[in-house]
């Protein structure tokens, strides 16, 4: 058996452990399954919502709402209030209506928009966060790391998720196809700037498509 039949037959496994406690989060899963759509995998989700549980936060911040599936995961794991952010016209809408249908309506504000913008707003007006979920474009993340560290006090967690970009991070840029040269590049820095600066302490996991967990000290 190779390592990579091995790596999805532990995958599948640990899939089978997880459990199905909400309809209609089960719902979105197959919404997005049939729509390829890009959401949170399932062990990412897990580690998302124990570390909800651990940090217990009172506010939240999300690059990359999507179709509202992680807010609503974030909301169920904890009794914080979340701002989300997207910018991709088309998943705007059914992001609102996952949130209604959550009755998530008062707890979970879209902000509509450019990221970089909304982090840029976010600073303007003091605003930190207990948590935030970076989930977005994986060529920005560098770019808005420097924002989102302003967003953050001491102790507050910063999870980014698809770190290891379908496991190409670690191949040389020459093994990459010239069009994503960039991106890679970009999130190799990232990894490399979260685990040698000093106002953070950072692991990269491999779990899902790579998943890094930073705290601001």
């Amino acid at each position: 058996m190779n390592s990579m039949n091995e790596a999805e037959r532990i995958s599948e496994y640990l899939h089978s452990l997880e459990e199905d406690k909400d309809e209609f989060l089960s719902e979105i899963r197959t919404y997005a399954k049939e729509h390829d759509i890009p959401i949170i995998r399932r062990e990412t989700e897990s580690l998302l919502r124990t570390m909800l549980k651990l940090k217990m936060p009172s506010s939240i911040l999300e690059i990359g709402a999507a179709i509202g599936y992680s807010s609503i995961v974030m909301a169920g794991a904890s009794d914080a209030d979340i701002i989300t952010i997207e910018n991709y016209e088309k998943r705007i809408p059914l992001a609102h209506e996952n949130i209604k249908k959550a009755g998530l309506e008062s707890r979970i504000g879209l902000r509509e928009a450019d990221a970089g913008e909304v982090l840029e707003e976010l600073s303007a007006e003091n605003k930190s966060f207990d948590f935030i979920f970076l989930d977005a474009a994986k060529g920005q993340y560098l770019i808005w790391l420097p924002l989102i560290k302003k967003l953050m006090h001491e102790g507050s967690v910063l999870i980014a998720d698809n770190v290891l970009q379908d496991r190409t991070v670690a191949e040389s840029r020459f093994t990459i196809a010239r069009r994503d040269r960039t991106i890679h590049e970009r999130m190799r820095e990232f990894l490399y700037r979260i685990k040698h600066d000093p106002e953070l302490e950072s692991s990269v996991l491999n779990v899902g498509d790579g998943v890094s967990v930073s705290v601001k000290l």
